[in-house]
């Protein structure tokens, strides 16, 4: 019986395995003046193990990254280049209710996005949750009297 158990608890250890990371594409903001800082930016980048697709778009000062990559070391890795970097802070116009509410609407954000901020997007607890159709229905004592 030693030896069995023996046997079991060897093959359980062998059977562990690494966790295999996610594919993930990193989106960074990244101030590129000139050929050279783009250049730094992705000799930097494309360092990075697991890297599989990389974009930089100066005009944006954004950098993509896509692969099996975490996405602090990809920030760390561009921030080491001496470039102030964050993570990607905006998203497209046309996935917010709000893009003119304060605090969402940047002067500095690139054609067609807004900040990624809370008060741009609908939030139902803050608001009444009334539906419209019953809002003035027959039905509804307290209906518009103008119908």
């Amino acid at each position: 019986m030693g030896y069995l158990d023996h046997l079991s608890h060897l093959c359980s250890h062998t059977s562990s395995r690494r966790k295999r990371k996610t594919k993930e594409t990193v989106e960074i903001k990244v101030k590129m003046d000139c050929d050279g800082c783009e250049r730094r930016v992705k000799n930097a980048v494309s360092s990075l193990s697991g890297v599989t697709s990389l974009d930089l778009n100066r005009k944006q000062s954004r950098v993509t990254v896509t692969g099996y990559v975490e996405p602090n070391k990809v920030l760390k890795k561009v921030q080491s280049t001496g470039k102030k970097a964050e993570m990607w802070p905006y998203v497209p116009y046309n996935l917010v209710d709000y893009p003119y509410a304060p605090q969402a609407y940047d002067k500095k954000a690139p054609s067609g996005y807004v900040k990624n901020v809370a008060q741009a997007f609908h939030d139902p607890g803050s608001s009444p949750s009334e539906n419209l159709t019953t809002l003035f229905s027959d039905e509804n004592p307290n209906a518009c009297s103008v119908m």
